[in-house]
């Protein structure tokens, strides 16, 4: 028999939403589900009898928040932007004070924030909760990001922990074997609270710039074995199913071997690989954490290229175009030792991904000074090691980093990633050089190495671009020699060009 009232409710039933509902019933809680359409919350329920917490649908939204138990706790899972203020534009009259509204969504952080504060001057309570693993990880334990009222976090905390992944609290790998209706027991659950407002938003679109970022190197990793060696799909599959037994561990190299050895179905001689177009799509959260670095100042280059890189792969006929005029280096065979260079693109590939990830976590840092949150970058690593897309045995060492240091500047200044890098520069290094010569268009790998190398130096020629700055705008500069925020400026009209000391 179902309770009165149902634990939690729903509301947005595609495909994330009814792989969520489905999560929460099999954890034995009840939930109402409702969507605007009648008809598929009526098909829902009617496919789903026996969960063990049981589905409750609604006709209305009126009769959707009256069959939830106070305070009522509601998630929100439509299209982010104005579907979403819409769904919370219908709730508010029909709710009481400490109601609470939760946008699962991939909402921007802004907007987390700016709804935060208007519910809260309402009296009701707001969580804006990233949700990391897709239509799988929704079904069977996603990653969970919560920012927003604590107190609030409090009363769905059962439900979150109970939904997410888990992982082994030691070795940080994954336990699998969850199936519908029988729930992972043990570990770790991939869901912590991040932080007020809309931190736990901001906080999944650094995930979904670090997953671009992690998808295009593991493309142009690709790239370079089929253009430097010749290798055919298949047999990059191979190295990519080796590579996934060793550092490389993660989920996105796990589907990187499965989709290169996969068969194309229409014509089993081709690899499928070899007939998908070369034209990515985006839904905008790469784009929005380059654009936010900007903002900040926060040196973020690798994952611009990667949204570059995508954008590049759009203008698909103008590159046509453009490959029957514009040449590139001669073509030639590689003719060193394979094995070797097979080796050299993973050291580059792990090389990169730590410099991705040192620049994301450096922008969460920033924006914690900006928003006024307190973010323990070791657990926010923890949640993304199972669930989510990026999650990876690397993220292990970036929780035991943060462990050691919680102060921690860079991830590269942490002596395992320092080690590791240093160990491996050399082929990192010689991988880019190659991809220049043989013309193979490495963004993220160049980018990554620039970034590195950069952030190694004590002097870079911005000292040149600071004389320029002030020889054409009299934006002044400091001197080596003279204590930090004293500026200066030349005249330089003027004869013999005396320096002024500024105010």
């Amino acid at each position: 028999m179902p309770k009165s009232h149902s634990d939690i409710g729903l509301i947005g039933l595609a495909v994330m939403g009814q792989n969520l509902a489905l999560n929460i019933a099999d954890h034995g809680f009840q939930i109402s589900v409702y969507n605007r359409t009648t008809e598929k919350t009526e098909t829902f329920v009617a496919e789903n009898p026996a969960t063990p917490g049981g589905l409750v649908g609604a006709k209305t939204l009126e009769e959707f928040v009256q069959s939830l138990a106070k305070p009522r706790k509601m998630i929100i899972l439509v299209q982010a932007g104005a579907p979403t203020d819409a769904v919370i534009d219908s709730l508010v009259p029909l709710l009481e004070k400490n109601d609470i509204i939760i946008d699962g969504g991939n909402a921007k952080w802004t907007d987390t924030i700016r709804r935060e504060k208007a519910l809260r001057e309402k009296g009701l309570r707001f969580i804006g909760s990233g949700v990391s693993g897709g239509e799988i990880g929704a079904r069977f334990g996603p990653a969970l990001m919560p920012g927003g009222d604590p107190a609030a976090y409090k009363e769905i905390e059962p439900v979150w922990n109970a939904i997410a992944a888990k992982v082994d609290g030691k070795t940080g790998r994954p336990i699998l074997g969850a199936t519908a209706g029988k729930p992972v027991s043990g570990g770790v659950p991939c869901s912590t609270y991040i932080g007020p407002d809309g931190a736990g938003h901001y906080v999944k679109m650094i995930h979904n710039g670090i997953e671009y970022g992690d998808m295009q190197m593991i493309c142009e990793a690709y790239d370079l074995m089929r253009g430097l060696l010749g290798m055919k799909a298949e047999e990059i599959g191979q190295v990519f199913a080796e590579w996934n037994r060793g550092a490389l561990d993660s989920y996105l190299i796990e589907i990187t071997a499965d989709i290169l050895q996969q068969k194309d179905p229409t014509n089993k001689k081709k690899a499928l690989v070899d007939v998908i177009l070369d034209t990515a799509g985006q839904k905008g959260t790469g784009k929005w954490t380059s654009v936010n670095a900007l903002d900040m100042g926060v040196p973020a280059p690798t994952v611009a290229e990667a949204v570059f890189a995508r954008c590049l792969s759009a203008i698909k006929d103008e590159r046509v175009a453009a490959s029957k005029i514009l040449k590139g280096p001669a073509k030639k065979k590689y003719t060193g030792a394979k094995k070797a260079l097979i080796q050299a693109i993973h050291d580059a590939l792990y090389c990169s991904k730590i410099c991705s990830y040192a620049q994301g976590f450096q922008l969460m840092r920033e924006a914690q000074k900006e928003y006024k949150w307190t973010l323990d970058f070791g657990s926010i690593a923890q949640i993304w090691r199972g669930g989510c897309i990026i999650r990876a045995v690397f993220l292990q060492k970036i929780t035991e980093a943060y462990g050691r240091n919680p102060q921690l500047a860079n991830l590269l200044l942490d002596p395992y990633f320092n080690k590791t890098v240093k160990a491996a520069q050399e082929n990192w290094r010689k991988v880019v050089s190659l991809a220049v010569q043989y013309g193979v268009p490495a963004p993220t790998f160049g980018s990554a190495l620039s970034y590195y190398d950069g952030y190694r130096s004590a002097r870079l020629p911005a000292n040149l671009l600071q004389g320029q700055r002030d020889y054409f705008g009299a934006h002044t500069y400091e001197r080596v020699d003279q204590p930090r925020g004293k500026f200066f400026h030349v005249d330089w009209p003027e004869n013999p060009r005396p320096q002024i000391a500024m105010k």
